[in-house]
């Protein structure tokens, strides 16, 4: 049984194009760098280079905590992002084992209005969430930026198709083991799902570590603004045309999301990999 090869040239190609992607994706990100650690006379000069002749960084990045709380701005943001990711995943995680494990009269119609829901953008919503929102009362604090997001379609799309990989016969066994139905979920898919939890967990903190549209709604107090929300308060009250400290501020925000993803890299790629192995 003969074993086609891939040809070299497209081997080659195809690491080419992959390579010239990851350029033109960093080059944004190298340059903020390089703007971060250098003089406001460097920055504008006409001459281009990516390492500063006088580097300025310590300059930039005190300039950024003296002049605004971003430690209270990155807190903000992690406490909004574990909430949303908590109500998230308790939300998510029995719907999915429903809509994967659990026979019944229109089960795919219910799976194709989450898939509907995958379409609709928040933005849709916003009008009525925040009307909500205000006759609540919790307009201005961290239940109005989680609340609106605790039920999340994508999780529950991306956790149903994981539990499809997972085999009828250890649920079967489990029950004969003693467990309910809430035991299996949370005592056996869900550690069992990990790698997908992982995956969706770094989306989910991506998405709303980066919210700018409903924070800037629903947020009035300087001190309760998110990462986002910061840097535009930096920008308009403190910074101006700062760029040096503009962009170092940028780089501070950014920080936490590239130590996550190098730390869930190996989980997050299994969790991708498996979650469309069934339809």
């Amino acid at each position: 049984m003969s074993v086609t090869r891939p040809h070299p040239l497209g081997a080659l190609l195809r690491h080419v194009v992959l390579a010239a992607t990851s350029v033109v994706a960093l080059t944004p990100f190298f340059w903020m760098l390089s703007t971060a650690f250098k003089p406001a006379n460097e920055i504008f000069s006409r001459d281009l280079h990516l390492w500063p002749a006088h580097f300025a960084g310590w300059d930039n990045f005190a300039a950024v905590f003296a002049r605004v709380p971003m430690l209270a701005y990155l807190i903000n943001g992690a406490m909004v992002v574990v909430l949303i990711f908590a109500l998230q995943l308790a939300i998510a995680v029995p719907c999915a084992y429903v809509l994967a494990k659990v026979p019944f009269r229109g089960r795919r119609l219910l799976f194709g209005a989450v898939v509907f829901c995958l379409m609709l953008p928040p933005q849709v919503v916003a009008i009525p969430q925040f009307l909500l929102a205000q006759r609540l009362g919790i307009l201005d604090t961290i239940w109005a930026m989680a609340l609106p997001y605790g039920v999340s379609a994508f999780g529950i799309f991306l956790m149903r198709q994981y539990f499809r990989t997972i085999p009828d016969e250890l649920l079967d066994a489990a029950r004969l083991d003693g467990f309910s139905e809430f035991g299996i979920v949370f005592r056996l898919m869900l550690p069992i799902a990990m790698p997908a939890v992982t995956a969706f967990g770094i989306f989910s903190v991506t998405t709303h570590w980066n919210e700018f549209f409903w924070p800037q709604i629903v947020l009035s107090s300087p001190q309760k603004l998110t990462p986002p929300l910061g840097i535009a308060f930096f920008r308009n009250e403190e910074a101006g045309t700062d760029y040096g400290a503009l962009m170092a501020a940028a780089a501070i925000v950014i920080a936490p999301l590239v130590v996550a993803f190098l730390l869930a890299q190996r989980r997050f790629i299994e969790g991708i990999a498996l979650t469309g192995i069934k339809g």
